[in-house]
């Protein structure tokens, strides 16, 4: 069992939603990359997507795609968001953290390298957006150094293909909620409702939905059917004008708790 695993595990013990935010690493600013994660974990969040910076973020919208860009110009890589991950869990050995990002940065650092070098840091999961299920076997020092590789679902994704990728998916199975990039306007609950129950009934994983979720509101409304909630651009966006870390920390806060708050008022049971 894996920390990503024994945290849905318990999820489901208590029937409570998850919650999980991204931040890009090294943004806004990279002294404060790790008190945020502490920030996040204190308001509720029950694992952590941390974004690699790469400068062509394909399945990014605009918001990443600066944090990225940000990071990037202040040199930020692999070694540096090891340490912070490392430096986490020298205080939090409980919660999971998955890093999110594209194939560019693993293949240079060697895959079996980084897979060993992420396990060591304390990472738990890994989701390459370029890394699709045709190309498992490039991931597999991943999945045999013990990361849990996730993968992504979409709107547009066949029947054959997701039953592949349902087969294959390691710690959750992360829905692209809409057929585009990050922090899109447009968010159907109703048509994400109906595809999320067709992935759970083939998904050996528990399911969750990013990508456009926005708000508390949004986000209860997704967790009415899925097994948690990702939401970034909105939480990057805040975090993008923080003045210093200790507005960083108090906006990632301020963030998320509201967020919390409403996933916990959701009668008990509501995904079952």
């Amino acid at each position: 069992m894996s920390r990503i695993s024994d945290r849905f595990a318990a999820l489901e013990a208590a029937r409570r939603p998850g919650l999980i935010p991204f931040i890009t690493a090294g943004d806004p600013l990279p002294e404060a990359t790790v008190a945020i994660m502490h920030a996040l974990v204190d308001a509720g969040a029950d694992l952590i997507e941390l974004g690699v910076p790469f400068s062509d973020p394909m399945a990014d919208g605009p918001v990443i795609q600066h944090a990225s860009e940000r990071a990037l110009a202040r040199g930020i890589g692999l070694s540096h968001i090891l340490g912070w991950v490392r430096e986490f869990r020298a205080r939090d050995t409980q919660t999971p953290v998955v890093l999110m990002g594209y194939l560019n940065p693993v293949e240079i650092c060697g895959v079996a390298r980084f897979a060993t070098d992420a396990v060591e840091a304390g990472v738990d999961g890994v989701l390459l957006v370029d890394c699709p299920i045709e190309e498992i076997a490039t991931a597999q020092p991943l999945r045999a150094a013990g990361l849990d590789q996730i993968f992504l679902a979409a709107p547009t994704t066949d029947e054959a293909r997701l039953e592949q990728v349902c087969a294959a998916a390691q710690g959750f199975l992360y829905y692209v909620s809409v057929a585009g990039i990050t922090g899109a306007a447009h968010l159907s609950t109703d048509a994400v409702r109906e595809r999320v129950a067709a992935i759970r009934l083939r998904a050996r994983t528990p399911v969750a939905v990013g990508f456009g979720v926005k708000d508390a509101a949004t986000a209860a409304a997704i967790a009415t059917f899925a097994d948690a909630v990702v939401i970034g651009s909105a939480l990057v966006d805040t975090l993008a004008q923080a003045a210093d870390a200790a507005d960083a920390v108090a906006r990632a806060t301020a963030f998320l708790a509201p967020i919390r708050a409403a996933l916990d008022a959701l009668p008990a049971g509501h995904a079952a």
